[in-house]
């Protein structure tokens, strides 16, 4: 469960621990997903100046990450959802889920939108997100594959 000793701070993906984090999270989306159906950003997409990233801490652990990318003004799309190995199950995700939402509702964002994966290996993201209250939707942005991609929405 969550320590009272987690924080969550904007990121600018310049320690390694961020990058390491990030370099298991593209690893485990190519191995999880055929060629062509992988649309998690590597560190020069998440440094793009539409995205914000945030990344959860355990004293000096990093333990999560998650973005938030502008679509327009009233559409936020979460991306790069990732808890370290070590902290699975722990509430991380639903942690950094929530601070997201917030930050999204912050904004005036009207809706937040994501994409991920159908296989085995992204279940128990699809339950984090539906506990959340997203439900699924038709791909949108620049999506359209609806064989190895699943599509949800949050209406704020």
């Amino acid at each position: 469960m969550k320590s009272d000793s987690w924080r969550i701070v904007r990121d600018d993906l310049t320690r390694p621990e961020v990058v390491a984090l990030v370099e298991l999270h593209l690893r485990a989306a190519y191995a999880n997903s055929p060629p062509g159906s992988v649309f998690a950003l590597d560190l020069t997409g998440l440094r793009d100046p539409t995205v914000t990233v945030w990344s959860a801490w355990d004293g000096d652990r990093v333990v999560g990450l998650a973005a938030l990318k502008q679509l327009d003004d009233t559409h936020g799309e979460l991306k790069s959802m990732r808890t370290a190995p070590n902290y699975l199950r722990r509430g991380v995700g639903r942690m950094l889920l929530d601070h997201v939402i917030a930050e999204a509702r912050a904004r005036g964002y009207r809706r937040i939108s994501l994409e991920t994966g159908t296989g085995a290996s992204f279940a128990a993201a699809h339950v984090l997100y539906e506990q959340a209250g997203f439900t699924t939707c038709d791909p949108f942005g620049v999506y359209s594959d609806r064989v190895f991609a699943a599509y949800y929405t949050l209406a704020m």
